[in-house]
């Protein structure tokens, strides 16, 4: 592994996207939000009327869709799509109808093989700010720079509220958690931050403190 991977792991509204985008922008490093690639494929499989308990399927579908990563540039941020059919579902997979199906689908073990997989592919495009739930246990479990962030329930409700998203985080917690395959749990070796009282300004400020103390001369 050549390029340098920031792996941003977390429980859901912990500020893992905001502060992945503010530390990649700061850097000038290319963003990935893993979560929207396992949202893309509940959208292909709601689009190709797959069923998401349908464990068969879905791996099936994996195997079958074609696919492509892209690097954007929006705003000065530099960021990787997953491309379906030439076409990034932006909009649709925000859905609360993909958020449910995304929470079925991300327990396959072969869906999440196959994510993998191309996630690792994204250090094509160089330096990574790397955003999800298994980045530096599972995804990148060589990188040096792995973070954790977390905040109290009742603060990431709050948080979900405030987005106008009505989520079960307890529920949520404990499936990430409990899954068979490459389940939420602090990488060995991650710096871990709670951030139930601070803005984003603060934790991304703090995460870039603790990067730049990493970073070797030449970066």
């Amino acid at each position: 592994m050549k390029n340098i991977v920031i792996a941003i792991d977390g429980t859901s509204a912990s500020g893992k996207s905001t502060n992945s985008k503010l530390v990649a922008k700061a850097l000038g490093y290319v963003y990935v939000d893993t979560g929207a690639m396992y949202r893309t494929l509940a959208w292909f499989c709601m689009q190709n009327r797959i069923d998401p308990h349908d464990a068969k399927a879905v791996a099936a579908a994996c195997r079958k869709w074609k696919t492509k990563l892209e690097c954007v540039e929006k705003d000065g941020l530099k960021s990787v799509h997953l491309l379906v059919n030439g076409y990034f579902p932006e909009k649709e997979i925000r859905t609360a109808e993909a958020s449910l199906a995304v929470s079925l689908i991300a327990v396959i073990p072969k869906v999440r093989e196959w994510m993998k997989k191309a996630q690792r592919d994204c250090i094509q495009f160089g330096d990574l700010v790397m955003e999800g739930r298994d980045i530096g246990t599972n995804v990148f479990p060589e990188t040096d720079y792995k973070f954790y962030l977390d905040a109290h329930l009742e603060e990431r409700t709050k948080r979900r509220a405030a987005d106008g998203v009505n989520e079960n985080l307890a529920a949520r917690d404990q499936r990430d958690s409990q899954r068979a395959a490459a389940p939420l749990m602090i990488a060995l070796g991650a710096k871990v931050l709670n951030n139930s009282n601070m803005t984003s300004a603060q934790t991304s400020g703090w995460l870039l403190k603790e990067i730049r103390a990493m970073l070797p001369a030449t970066k």
